[in-house]
């Protein structure tokens, strides 16, 4: 009888010890203040998620309707992402950016893939001006001669590092990557410090948008590749 008492008075201990731990344990979360989780460092800009396969993306705009088949988005085990294919076409799509801030978020970050060089193609001639990927920042400049560009391009031949413009200055190009092809590959530029070092310019613009290009017009050739995870990041 002794020492079914004794087991008896060490189980009720045993549990008010374990509610009291309980119990300072929700006071401490009641009284911290709550966290506040960090502003992510990226934010999208399109993955092309919520486009239909098969078909040009719905937020992106051709300069030119013969544009709509030459970009369109696709799948590949899950992976969504626009392909390009240009037959001997030159013809930009492009991406209304709003509320970017460059002075937050001055990086551009992407995925690309070639799949087919435009045949003969050097960037650094305006005869064969024709490139398997180019990624745009646009920033509003005239009507007639349209806007300021940095464009950034994946060339066959063209050492990447090189600085080349085009467009009466207006579109100032530097090619990232040269050769190779065939896997995708991820990007992240500075675009605030790349705009005001090839304009001469201290100010900080607001962007327009982004554009891409996958030409063959010059070369009178075909071109293909594919982009994907357009963001805005921090750093």
């Amino acid at each position: 009888m002794a020492r079914l008492l004794h087991e008896g008075w060490a189980m009720r201990h045993f549990v008010i010890g374990v509610l009291l731990i309980v119990a300072v344990a929700l006071s401490g979360m009641l009284l911290a203040p709550p966290t506040v989780p960090a502003e992510d460092d990226c934010k999208p800009i399109e993955d092309f998620a919520r486009g239909p396969i098969g078909e040009f993306p719905s937020a992106w705009k051709p300069r030119k309707d013969s544009g709509r088949d030459v970009y369109k988005v696709q799948d590949e085990g899950g992976k969504r992402f626009l392909r390009a294919m240009s037959q001997g076409l030159g013809v930009q799509a492009a991406r209304e950016v709003q509320d970017w801030d460059l002075s937050a978020y001055p990086m551009l970050a992407w995925s690309w893939r070639p799949r087919e060089f435009p045949k003969g193609a050097d960037e650094r001639q305006s005869s064969t001006n024709d490139s398997v990927l180019a990624v745009y920042m646009l920033v509003p400049y005239s009507r007639i001669a349209g806007p300021k560009a940095v464009k950034y391009i994946w060339s066959e031949k063209v050492p990447a590092g090189t600085h080349l413009e085009s467009n009466n200055g207006l579109t100032q190009v530097r090619v990232l990557r040269s050769g190779g092809g065939g896997e995708w590959q991820q990007e992240k530029v500075n675009v605030l410090e790349d705009y005001r070092k090839y304009f001469g310019a201290g100010e900080t613009p607001k962007p327009a948008g982004i554009a891409v290009l996958t030409d063959a017009d010059d070369t009178k050739s075909s071109a293909a590749g594919d982009y994907a995870d357009f963001k805005m990041c921090r750093k």
